[in-house]
């Protein structure tokens, strides 16, 4: 710690820990965490600044986030460029009975006033409970900021008597609801789509292992996570968010 001079004090040393990361993920090129791990470390520093009364300690200290404040500034820019490049890709590892990763969480970055069509292609909107999924999606997708007129939705068709009547009319309730909000839904099937994949006409992709369908069951209908999705445990996936200039139709 005396190395750092910014002392032993906990507010300090936790400072050092996570600067200490960013400067390691800075130099491996893992931009996106590093500028978080910055964005934390700077306001750690301010913490301790505020409670530091020697001149020359706050002198140093200022000194110090101002030069990580420039780094972080830069790694930023940099990260915008790449977005406006079309060459971002930032993934997120969903542990098992990991929670706070609702649809609001995962997109609602991506989001703007923007977006006025959606693409999904997700072989397994069959069920009770993917039929929900999908549904919670859309009630995302019309709330502003915002402008979706148009949903477009390819999956598998439920070749099972019950399952496709339950289907079909599950997928038409949710069709007319959201005629209601002036928004179109179109549906397609196909007997070989396989990947599960999310575009917004904005640019961005994203791309999730087990598709909408990522949440576990919940313990009961009145325990926690039963409508809050935040609160709900999760399966293990991954999700790959990308941009690109030009999102093609499915």
């Amino acid at each position: 710690m005396a190395k750092s001079g910014l002392g032993s004090d906990p507010e300090s040393c936790a400072a050092v820990t996570v600067l200490s990361r960013a400067v390691k993920l800075d130099e491996e090129a893992r931009y996106q965490p590093a500028l978080v791990c910055y964005q934390e470390g700077i306001d750690l520093l301010l913490q301790v600044l505020r409670g530091t009364k020697d001149p020359a300690k706050r002198s140093n200290l200022r000194k110090k986030i101002s030069s990580y404040m420039d780094r972080a500034e830069n790694i930023k820019k940099y990260l915008d460029q790449v977005k406006e490049d079309g060459k971002y890709h930032k993934q997120i590892k969903i542990e098992e009975d990991a929670t706070g990763f609702s649809y609001e969480t995962l997109f609602q970055e991506y989001l703007n006033e923007t977006v006025t069509e959606v693409w999904i292609e997700d072989p397994y909107i069959r069920q009770t409970h993917q039929l929900y999924n999908f549904l919670r999606f859309c009630e995302m997708l019309i709330k502003k900021p915002c402008k979706v007129k148009t949903i477009h939705l390819l999956t598998s068709l439920d070749k099972q008597g019950f399952g496709n009547v339950q289907q079909s009319s599950g997928l038409n309730e949710i069709k007319e609801s959201l005629r209601t909000h002036g928004v179109l839904l179109q549906v397609e099937y196909s007997s070989s789509v396989h990947d599960r994949e999310i575009r917004f006409n904005n640019g961005w992709v994203i791309k999730i292992g087990r598709g909408l369908d990522y949440f576990k069951r919940p313990q009961g209908q009145f325990s926690l996570g039963y409508c809050d999705f935040d609160l709900r445990p999760c399966h293990e996936t991954t999700v790959d968010i990308f941009h690109t200039k030009h999102t093609k139709q499915i």
